[in-house]
């Protein structure tokens, strides 16, 4: 797993590129509890199960779209940006590669024919104008 702390202010963890080869069958949890995109991976053989459950209805308040990014089938440049939008990683994700976009900017890349991407963010989604700014 790569973390990709910001220059600006080296407390804040901006992005968390983990690779395929580095899923176990222990879970590991990828991002901060604080944050608002819980992201976690682990392998699964047969016969394992989770208890059934539901979550619970409870408000939560986020402030920011964080995001994962995973390479289903392909291969992607991410481009990284630090929170003054200058270019902090530029990592290639291969296919079963994860992306978390926690803060900052970001843009992908497809450099295969094919490419197929599995996007994950918090919500709501309020359209374009309220969610993004283009750098």
């Amino acid at each position: 797993m790569e973390k990709i702390f910001s220059k600006i202010n080296p407390d804040i963890l901006l992005s968390i590129v983990n690779r395929l080869e580095d899923i176990t069958d222990k879970r590991k949890n990828l991002t901060p509890e604080k944050d608002y995109l819980q992201v976690a991976c682990f392998t699964m053989d047969k016969g394992k199960i989770f208890k059934a459950h539901k979550h619970l209805e409870q408000e939560k308040i986020t402030r920011i779209t964080q995001e994962s990014f995973v390479v289903f089938r392909g291969k992607v440049k991410a481009t990284i940006y630090d929170l003054d939008d200058t270019i902090i990683a530029e990592p290639f994700l291969n296919t079963g590669d994860c992306i978390v976009t926690l803060y900052g900017g970001h843009s992908y890349l497809g450099l295969e024919e094919g490419t197929i991407i599995y996007e994950h963010k918090t919500g709501p989604y309020n359209g374009v104008d309220a969610d993004k700014k283009i750098i």
